[in-house]
């Protein structure tokens, strides 16, 4: 036999590099839905009497509602087990929230989970995020489950992320997929905290964590309706008018129907309409977009809308560009200032090399906002301590400060080569 004919057949190389570990499971079973006042209270009781921190998540139903409000709180404490909370029939789980109040809080990606969990009355005075703990160790992949493979080696479930977790009766397969969630956070942070001290970021992550919860309520973006889906499309102030118009009404009856916008009108079906400015009700729902069931149930509305926006006085008009305070885009520095282009050139370089030799995302160790300020409006007077004071100001953290305030002060200095004479 030939060498080819006694080889014998290697299994396929999986796809997915994580399919071989193993699947992670829940150790305790899967525990009822806590949904009554007795079951509340056990819980309170329980893991007011557990130890160490306490992991908790938080299930939305973005893509199905309008609010961003948790309809699922799921805990775990040493000594008290898992929990699975259905905020609902309370409304305040201020109780709940007042008996852990003193632990640690681990949530990965808090930022994510924070406002909803306020809005049930559980405000934490100490997080552990473990997705930025993983930024600042340089994990190309920080979500939940990659975090898990890559530090304990388990493979996690991701079937049911996109579910509507406002249905009621939640299934068991979604609910064993929500207790997974912090089935491993404890060892997670734990692992994450001895491979911060071993890399000296430790410091770094605290002061991260105390600028995660001394941040300030986000502010509503201006003209919101500007982040509609393809609106480089719209070419003219007019078609912005029917955008905004469509736009408005839809969140009107979203926010009162409790649904999410797009699943009333889709942001294509906007844009179209805007494109194509219709002159009547009847050319409006010969649109392509607008012969789905919900865009034809509100089609009177939809109509009136845009033929408002027709009507508006030019002065009415929205601006072609959104409101901005900052710089103006980058492209255009080498043009209008080509000294702040170098300075900016200069600075993002500089601040590149720092993040990599320290294995950090650019961004988090210097927002690309604070950097772009700086270079385009530099402070009068270039020193280290001019320009520590502009980052602190702009909110970065000390940490951040020591290592970039000298090369950012360097590339404040650097201005663009002198075009040759003709």
């Amino acid at each position: 036999m030939s060498p080819a004919e006694t080889q014998q057949p290697q299994p396929p190389v999986p796809d997915d590099p994580t399919e071989n570990l193993p699947l992670l499971e829940l150790r305790d079973g899967l525990s009822d839905v806590v949904d009554t006042d007795a079951a509340l209270r056990d819980v309170v009781e329980a893991f007011g009497h557990g130890t160490g921190p306490v992991a908790v998540d938080a299930e939305r139903a973005s893509g199905y509602r309008y609010s961003h409000r948790a309809y699922l709180v799921q805990l775990r404490r040493e000594g008290a087990g898992s929990a699975l909370v259905d905020p609902i029939p309370f409304g305040d789980l201020s109780v709940l929230g007042d008996a852990i109040i003193d632990a640690e809080w681990i949530i990965h990606a808090a930022n994510q989970d924070l406002a909803c969990l306020a809005e049930v009355g559980m405000v934490p005075r100490q997080v552990f995020d473990t997705e930025l703990a993983g930024r600042l160790l340089g994990y190309p992949k920080v979500g939940l489950a990659s975090l898990v493979s890559e530090v304990l080696g388990y493979r996690m479930r991701k079937e049911h992320s996109a579910a509507d977790w406002s249905t009621r009766p939640l299934p068991g397969p979604w609910l064993v997929y929500a207790a997974l969630d912090v089935e491993m956070l404890i060892e997670l942070r734990d692992a994450i905290e001895q491979e911060l001290r071993r890399e000296g970021k430790w410091e770094w992550a605290q002061q991260e964590f105390a600028a995660i919860l001394s941040a300030p309520p986000r502010e509503p973006k201006p003209d919101p309706w500007r982040r509609t889906s393809g609106m480089h499309r719209v070419r003219n102030r007019r078609s912005l008018a029917v955008v905004r118009a469509l736009w408005e009404a839809r969140d009107q009856i979203a926010a009162a129907a409790d649904i999410s916008p797009g699943r009333i009108l889709p942001d294509a079906a906007i844009v179209e309409a805007a494109a194509a400015m219709p002159a009547d009700r009847e050319t409006l729902q010969r649109l392509t977009a607008f012969k789905g069931r919900g865009a034809h149930r509100h089609m009177r509305t939809w109509w009136e809308a845009i033929d408002h926006a027709r009507r508006l006085p030019d002065s009415e008009l929205p601006k072609q560009g959104p409101r901005y305070d900052g710089p103006p885009p980058a492209r255009a520095w080498a043009e209008r200032d080509p000294d702040a282009a170098a300075r900016l050139s200069a600075a993002r370089a500089a601040v590149g090399e720092i993040a990599e030799a320290h294995r950090l995302p650019t961004e988090n160790l210097l927002s690309p906002d604070t950097i772009r300020r700086l270079a385009w409006t530099p402070p009068a007077e270039s020193t280290v301590e001019v320009v520590s004071a502009f980052l602190r100001e702009h909110g970065a953290r000390e940490w951040q400060i020591g290592l970039t305030a000298q090369v950012l002060t360097d590339a404040l200095t650097v201005t663009a080569p002198a075009k040759p004479l003709d």
